[in-house]
């Protein structure tokens, strides 16, 4: 047998808990000196002790452990029920991180007002790309709502792409577009370059509040998709229309920007709110208007997101 002390350090509980325990019934000492009053456990009471401490750090009251305790909770339905927990703390954490990422966002734009050089700031057509892309739908474009929907997509594309055997030709580059606006939006950059920004700008102007069609690309070449076996490999279709290649991603022949006002930003995309701020500051100061979801080209990621550099590339026309 083991003295309070003894098996209060075997538990990893206080003695001062171990007898709330007794003094309430729900962990009992396996002898009371009758004379000293001295409390001795044996090791079995380990397990008893174990659940206590596993139930209440699932959140239930002391009461509602002992009424559980008295059920016989099996191993297993206990494991089960950390398990759950388990996975709503880790829920709890990320949800924590996430918002604390926003709040940094939100304290850097402030410390950054007014701060960006013209210099930061190149005004510039960018060119054509074909794109293996994947497509999902975020519920606004908010740095919250676009990172848990642009990061798995990017871990499948490039899982389908190493599966293929199609080796990327350049960077990732996302771009977005409103869901009601989808249609509209395609047509148009069927058409020509400069119609998209017009008819982007027009979907923009009344979006920003809503739900956005996340389009997750890397650059790849038609040699290697046709190489690939791909139903589609760019070479043909309407520019800007995603088509599938049966290989489990699209391909999209995106055109480029007319007129392209771009920064660079370095660090990780949920720190991105300064940098697009202080573009829009340049925007608006220059002589431009925003004519379209700005796209975004990453240029190094490499696993420490703090070495992350991405350019913003936000369609612009003369206001």
């Amino acid at each position: 047998m083991f003295t309070i002390g003894d098996f209060a350090q075997y538990g990893r509980v206080s003695a001062r808990m171990l007898r709330h325990y007794d003094a309430i019934g729900l962990l009992r000492p396996a002898r009371t000196d009758p004379v000293s009053g001295y409390r001795f456990y044996e090791a079995a009471q380990l397990a008893r002790l174990n659940r206590i401490i596993a139930l209440k750090d699932l959140g239930f009251s002391l009461q509602q452990v002992a009424a559980i305790l008295a059920e016989e909770l099996s191993a297993e339905e206990l494991r089960g029920m950390l398990r759950l927990r388990q996975a709503e703390l880790e829920a709890a954490l990320t949800a924590a991180g996430t918002r604390l990422a926003q709040v940094e966002a939100r304290l850097r734009t402030i410390e950054s007002e007014g701060r960006m050089s013209a210099d930061d700031v190149v005004v510039k057509r960018t060119g054509t790309v074909l794109l293996a892309e994947l497509r999902g739908v975020a519920a606004s474009y908010g740095p919250e709502d676009i990172g848990p929907v642009i990061t798995p997509l990017y871990a499948e594309l490039c899982r389908l792409l190493e599966t293929a055997g199609v080796t990327p030709a350049g960077p990732g580059l996302a771009y977005y577009e409103d869901v009601a606006d989808e249609g509209v939006a395609d047509g148009a950059v069927a058409g020509n370059a400069a119609a998209a920004a017009g008819a982007g700008a027009a979907a923009h102007g009344e979006g920003g509040d809503g739900a956005v069609v996340v389009h997750a690309g890397l650059a790849v070449t038609s040699e290697a998709l046709a190489k690939a076996g791909a139903a589609h490999d760019g070479s043909t279709g309407r520019p800007g229309i995603p088509a599938p290649t049966g290989l489990g991603f699209d391909v999209v022949t995106l055109p480029g920007l007319e007129c392209a006002a771009t920064v660079v930003h370095r660090g990780p995309m949920s720190r991105i709110l300064p940098t697009a701020q202080n573009l829009a500051h340049w925007i608006d100061g220059n002589g431009y208007r925003s004519a379209g979801y700005a796209r975004e080209l990453y240029l190094e990621c490499p696993p420490d997101q703090e070495k992350w550099v991405t350019e913003i590339q936000e369609p612009v026309l003369k206001a």
